[in-house]
């Protein structure tokens, strides 16, 4: 089973000096800024997802590519973009159209030709078929006596018209004659839906299905769907699942025919999540919280209200990162930082109801970034816990894409570092 790392160009500035919070002058940062697999010397993944919503940005939701970036991309191809050749394994490189970023939308804002064009320009490997998110589930829609009306026509209609796309997008797909591998989309909102469509998907000739829609559901409906759709594959269809991880069930997706999939979880976690930031094949740890005065911008706001003075915060942001270095060293004990970093967190974040005491002794006393072996934390050290900043938090993130992968190989029995 592969996993798929999605890109949103998340890349880590390896001149980024964490004593002195300061870049290289000269950097520049497509030329020197380092992609996850450029980091750890065992790539942690087996290809990239990147989606056509990320690069070119849609509505509400910008680009995460500058225009110089876009060319780019689309002049070299994604290989060389982004410099895969460093990568210590072979990985492949999946386009798709990015759908949640225009789920609101009546129909995709692309055509056919465009998402064909832009998977062909890129040098993609497999391309996914253009479709639209059907945002329910009605599993009891799916008995003989139920009534139409539980599924909406306009979820319906998200279907036909899904179905449709991707049988033009393979017409369309051989005629151009483009390298990439084809993929259609399977949107549902049942587990014989889900099914139904895949059916459709093989009659039309394709080999590779991914299945779209299926992040917000609950496991066991889940994995309802994938037993419905297990039953009407055919051998050898390649079956991927778009966003989702929930490592715990890999077997039980490897069986049900699950090839390959992908999620943003383990980077997002490092710095989105309220709790699970560090992530060890034991448990998920807290990171320790110390805001920048001048780059966090829920403090900035309250010290350009006068809320808070800035004096004081600047006082209290060097004592936690001089107590932090102190207690690395063995020179402070866990009680000792503790305090210090929770005076901080009662004044930045006064009255607030999710103090993390608590979990910040648990990190403290655990202190796993001693035990990981992953590249990230033999270099960064206790920095990778601390959540401040894109450089740490990224880097957290990269080693939660490690640890995940490790997490992966265990569960499917392979060896560890070895392709999955």
């Amino acid at each position: 089973m592969k996993f798929f790392f999605p890109d949103s160009q998340d890349l880590i500035d390896p001149s980024f000096d964490f004593a002195r919070e300061r870049r290289s002058t000269t950097r520049k940062r497509q030329r020197d800024d380092l992609y996850a697999h450029e980091v750890f010397a065992s790539t942690p993944f087996d290809g990239f997802l990147v989606s056509k919503g990320i690069v070119d940005g849609y509505g509400a939701l910008g680009s995460r590519y500058t225009l110089a970036q876009r060319h780019r991309l689309l002049r070299l191809g994604a290989p060389e973009f982004f410099r895969i050749d460093q990568a210590s394994r072979k990985l492949s490189i999946m386009g798709d159209c990015g759908a949640f970023t225009y789920v609101k939308e009546d129909e995709p804002p692309y055509s056919v030709e465009e998402v064909l064009d832009f998977y062909g320009n890129c040098r993609f490997d497999y391309g996914i078929s253009l479709d639209h998110v059907i945002l329910l589930y009605k599993p009891e829609a799916d008995a003989r006596d139920a009534s139409r009306d539980l599924v909406p026509e306009a979820m319906r209609a998200r279907r036909e018209l899904t179905l449709r796309l991707a049988r033009e997008f393979l017409q369309k797909h051989k005629s151009g004659r483009y390298s990439f591998e084809p993929m259609g989309v399977a949107q549902g909102w049942s587990p014989m839906s889900y099914a139904s469509s895949v059916k459709d998907l093989q009659k039309m000739g394709y080999r590779s299905v991914a299945l779209g829609g299926m992040v917000p559901l609950k496991t066991p409906d889940l994995l309802l769907c994938l037993q419905a759709i297990h039953d009407v594959t055919k051998p050898g269809l390649q079956l991927h699942l778009l966003g989702i991880t929930r490592t715990e069930h890999l077997k039980e997706f490897a069986r049900l025919g699950i090839t390959s999939f992908d999620s943003t979880s383990p980077l997002r976690q490092a710095f989105k999540d309220d709790k699970d930031n560090y992530y060890t094949p034991e448990k998920n740890y807290t990171a320790l919280r110390i805001p920048q005065v001048e780059g966090n911008p829920a403090l900035q706001r309250k010290v350009s209200s006068g809320a808070v003075s800035q004096d004081v915060a600047r006082k209290l942001e060097k004592a936690c990162l001089e107590v932090m270095r102190l207690f690395d060293a063995g020179q402070r004990s866990v009680e000792e930082a503790l305090s210090v970093l929770m005076e901080y967190e009662r004044f930045y974040d006064p009255g607030s109801k999710k103090m993390h005491e608590v979990a910040y002794r648990e990190t403290l006393t655990d202190a796993p970034w001693r035990k990981c072996p992953c590249d990230v934390c033999r270099e960064l050290g206790y920095h990778v816990v601390l959540f401040r900043g894109a450089e740490r938090n990224r880097r957290r993130g990269f080693h939660n894409v490690w640890s995940f992968h490790r997490q992966l190989e265990k569960q499917l029995g392979l060896r560890q570092g070895s392709a999955a």
